[in-house]
């Protein structure tokens, strides 16, 4: 993968993990806020318990993206970005441009998932 191609990854990986954690910091700041006065009977309670799961959920969810941008970042660093881990084939870029963070080829991926499927 040429340095132009591997430049413009890297800004959208690093974009991608700023934006996650500037959510984030907005969630803290506001999502997560609980006011007593807000919870005048246990079906509000109910209901701000849910909608703090959810958003507990939502969170772990970009927490774990944001380790596999960093991951990308990192397979940047070693010269392995673009890479299948598994067969050590090119990863297409067209795949790469629908979710840089991706560390296996698309038949791979499809090999993967189907043992998944088989013993799941």
């Amino acid at each position: 993968m040429d340095q132009k191609t591997l430049t413009r990854f890297r800004k959208t990986l690093l974009e991608e993990k700023q934006r996650i954690l500037n959510n984030s910091e907005n969630a803290i700041r506001n999502e997560l806020a609980l006011s007593t006065d807000d919870l005048a009977d246990e079906t509000d309670l109910t209901v701000s318990e849910m909608s703090q799961n959810l958003i507990f959920k939502l969170r772990d969810r970009e927490r774990q993206l944001l380790a596999k941008i960093d991951q990308a970042l990192a397979r940047m660093d070693q010269g392995v970005f673009g890479t299948c881990e598994d067969c050590e084939e090119p990863i297409e870029p067209r795949r790469l441009e629908a979710r840089p963070v991706s560390t296996l080829c698309i038949a791979c991926k499809e090999r993967a998932e189907h043992k998944e499927k088989i013993y799941a």
